[in-house]
């Protein structure tokens, strides 16, 4: 008897209002944006965090500080080789369940091999000034690989292939 007795204690407050339901806290929230901590500006694991890497090694070569520069296009190559993973894997998981999810994994993919891409490509070019051809030319044909040889990167990679002395087919499609 005095176990149903303290059940009952709860709901008494809550019917004289001692203790109002209104202050629960609930598991839907209001704003959902203010938790979706890679949503923000600053977000570690994003394409705005590549872009950044590739301005500040951008910064670097104009100073003249190419080690620091080669660390910032590595640190914007790995991060967006790592999206595109991600959002690979997540695209294929998804496939035949959602159809937006791959939708949108495959657009931030596109997204992400372009910029892996034109990390390559700042890699590339700062190797070739460094006059270290054997170290571009593995960045180099991945572009290609990465966007195909018919895209502007794809043919501009190859040309530089071209100028190193790695091939020398011309491609007509240039």
């Amino acid at each position: 008897m005095n176990m149903q007795f303290l059940k009952l204690i709860p709901i008494i407050f809550v019917f004289l209002g001692i203790f109002s339901p209104a202050n629960l806290v609930y598991a839907d929230v209001e704003d959902t944006n203010k938790y979706k901590v890679l949503s923000s500006n600053n977000k570690k694991l994003s394409i705005t965090n590549v872009k950044n890497f590739l301005t500040e090694g951008d910064t670097f070569i104009k100073n003249g500080e190419f080690e620091k520069a080669k660390e910032s296009f590595d640190k914007a190559r790995n991060l967006a080789k790592q999206l595109a993973g991600f959002y690979g894997d997540l695209n294929v998981s998804f496939r035949g369940l959602d159809a937006r999810i791959p939708a949108e994994m495959a657009e931030k993919g596109k997204e992400s091999l372009q910029i892996w891409a034109e990390s390559n490509g700042r890699l590339a070019a700062l190797y070739k000034r460094k006059k270290q051809p054997e170290v571009a030319v593995p960045l180099l044909v991945e572009i290609v690989r990465l966007m195909s040889p018919t895209s502007s990167e794809g043919k501009e990679a190859y040309k530089n292939l071209i100028q190193l002395g790695f091939v020398d087919t011309p491609y007509r499609g240039l």
